[in-house]
């Protein structure tokens, strides 16, 4: 394409999925002007989803990972900032100084910041051998220390955890899965859905210790060796993975003065109270139709690439507020679990039954919030069409094997 001319033009902070897909799609949009992306990592952006599956698994390699090469970069002028961290935001000036001490102009600052790992806060967290899963560098490292580990500790039964957790007992490894909850993914999933991964984790011969709180981590010759519990329970180890959750990078919005907490706040149009800066992807809380209309912050690839098409659409000239059915996806072991919609611990379960796998619809005073499958990738993906449009659907219908849920999501409305 020819060379964007020469106005600020638009300054994403972020060069993850979500800051990505916004410069890419706004060239897709026909957006001639400046497009710059600021990086704290190294490198080409890449893809984070596949490091806790395909990428420890062996199946892929980091240059798999890459989202575009650096000619698409090129081809499309867009501008890459790489290992260089944002550091504060001139408000007024419409600048951003970067950590090496240069700063940049902007029309438009978009903070797709993205988020981090929780520290665990006990005493050995930050012993050699306790690791996290975030970036490339954390899955390099612990491909390299599963080179000889044979006792794996995971400290919480999230999605990450999970998914290491299968990864680990492929490989013929002794597995303990440590989770403060009673049931893994609680926050997550319905007991149904936790329940059959429970069973399956167990069957491949992982163990779990629910209901458990981490007291610290044992060291000797300055290495972790144990992870210690509340109730005084020694579970030894060679390797220890943290995985309690993530903390929204909202510090740099903070700073400049736009409201935050629990995330940068923005509206259904992606925009905080500035009119020049907009957020989206992990660190942005925006109210959610799925949500009864409050504001949530989402986890997930599909949240980042729909906000980021949004934002570009807004950004050039065709504003709509956000509206993308929330989804999500876990391969943990032999089984992929998908979620449609944003649930509740409190909503209803009704089991579908079926031939293999397991389908758990959720309803909220009587309509339906969302819907798990377990290797029903056709159920997972009327469920997306029925959410989407809001369709009706009973529990005695979600109940029903012969109600076809395709036909109901195929259907003209």
């Amino acid at each position: 394409m020819n060379a964007p001319s020469q106005d600020p033009g638009i300054v994403i902070v972020g060069a993850g999925q979500a800051g990505f897909q916004l410069a890419a799609s706004l060239r897709e949009a026909g957006f001639a002007d400046a497009v710059t992306l600021v990086g704290d990592e190294a490198g080409l952006p890449y893809q984070r989803p596949p490091l806790s599956k395909a990428y420890l698994a062996g199946k892929t390699d980091a240059v798999g990972l890459s989202l575009r090469s650096a000619s698409y970069l090129a081809e499309h002028a867009l501008t890459l900032r790489a290992g260089t961290r944002a550091a504060a935001i001139d408000r007024a000036a419409r600048r951003l100084f970067l950590s090496d001490g240069t700063s940049l102009p902007y029309a438009h600052l978009v903070l797709a910041t993205g988020a981090r790992n929780r520290a665990l806060p006990v005493p050995g967290a930050d012993l050699p051998g306790v690791h996290q899963l975030r970036s490339l560098s954390d899955a390099d490292a612990l491909k390299a220390a599963l080179g000889t580990a044979r006792r794996i500790a995971i400290v919480g039964a999230g999605f990450i955890g999970l998914e290491f957790a299968g990864i680990c007992a492929a490989r013929g490894l002794d597995v303990t899965v440590i989770e403060a909850a009673e049931r893994p993914m609680a926050r997550a999933v319905s007991v149904e859905t936790a329940a059959f991964f429970t069973r399956a984790h167990g069957e491949a011969g992982i163990r779990f210790a629910f209901g458990a709180a981490v007291s610290g981590i044992e060291a000797a010759a300055s290495r972790a060796v144990a992870v210690m519990l509340g109730d005084g329970t020694r579970i030894e180890t060679d390797l220890v993975l943290v995985g309690i959750g993530v903390v929204p990078n909202q510090e740099l919005a903070a700073e400049a003065g736009l409201a935050t907490g629990d995330g940068i706040h923005a509206d259904p149009f992606l925009a905080t109270e500035d009119p020049a800066i907009s957020a989206l992807g992990d660190c942005a809380r925006v109210p959610s139709r799925f949500a009864e209309g409050a504001p949530v912050r989402i986890e997930s690839v599909q949240n980042a690439v729909d906000q980021a098409r949004c934002l570009a659409a807004r950004l050039t000239g065709r504003p709509a507020a956000y509206a993308a059915v929330p989804w999500f996806w876990s391969d943990q072991g032999p089984h992929k679990l998908q979620i449609a919609g944003l649930t509740v611990p409190g909503d209803a379960s009704v089991v579908r039954p079926t031939g293999t796998g397991l389908t758990v619809f959720r309803l909220r005073d009587g309509h339906l919030s969302g819907v798990e499958t377990v290797d029903r990738p056709g159920d997972h993906m009327a469920a997306r069409r029925i959410l989407a449009l809001g369709l009706p659907l009973t529990p005695d219908e979600a109940a029903d094997p012969d109600h076809d849920l395709k036909a109901l999501a195929t259907r003209k409305v």
